[in-house]
């Protein structure tokens, strides 16, 4: 089983190219997605995070805007809420894979916003970055209800460059070009990885995985 690693910064596509992938019949793991359903009140997360960030929780929930806000800056409290997140998604990722491996998927893509600025892209076969002009990124991003500049360009300096990141990618899509172009892009890469051999699962000993050279499409 092929694995492909999605990423790409802030308001690059990444959450319209996923739905791409679903939509042409392969599996996606959202870690948004999983984060989102390990804070809901009966997830896994929910009794860490409300005795760690106890003004968070409004009305039996977890306010996410207000976490963010509490944390957003505070390294300190940012680093106590991804231990309590990190390994939560990390089994929710593995039991995704075990799950899509028994269902004998050829390709399932993890989608990950820090696949490389947290070192995921070891663990997947290519890494794939949406990625479009940088001005095309910021209309997108200012007109998010609740987006000032300021937020803006603190998230920006948390991820990694766009240039690094297509620099890292095997595929890049293009999604500034238009969604047509990307669902092309998406095809291709269906295409050209289905033929591929998958080295991270089931999982091996780092001494004996081997790392298969990627390609580019543009």
């Amino acid at each position: 089983m092929v694995i492909l690693g999605l990423t790409g910064s802030i308001g690059m596509g990444k959450t319209v190219a996923a739905a791409t992938f679903r939509r042409l019949g392969v599996p996606v793991h959202d870690a948004d997605a999983a984060v989102h359903a390990l804070m809901a009140p009966a997830g896994a997360a929910f009794a860490a995070i409300a005795e760690r960030f106890p003004d968070a929780v409004v009305d039996g929930v977890i306010d996410r805007r207000q976490l963010g806000d509490r944390v957003f800056g505070d390294e300190k409290s940012l680093n106590a809420l991804e231990g309590i997140l990190h390994p939560l998604v990390r089994r929710s990722e593995r039991a995704f894979l075990r799950h899509a491996s028994a269902d004998r998927a050829p390709i399932v893509v993890l989608d990950i916003p820090l696949l490389l600025e947290t070192g995921g892209d070891r663990r997947v076969d290519a890494v794939v970055v949406v990625s479009a002009p940088a001005f095309v990124q910021r209309h997108r991003v200012l007109a998010r209800p609740g987006m000032s500049e300021g937020k803006f360009q603190d998230i920006l300096a948390k991820q990694a460059p766009d240039r690094v990141k297509r620099r890292r990618a095997d595929f890049i899509i293009e999604s500034g070009n238009g969604r047509l172009e990307s669902l092309r892009t998406i095809r291709k890469i269906i295409a050209e990885t289905r033929t591929w051999e998958g080295h991270h699962w089931p999982p091996l000993p780092a001494a004996i995985r081997r790392i298969r050279p990627g390609s580019q499409i543009r």
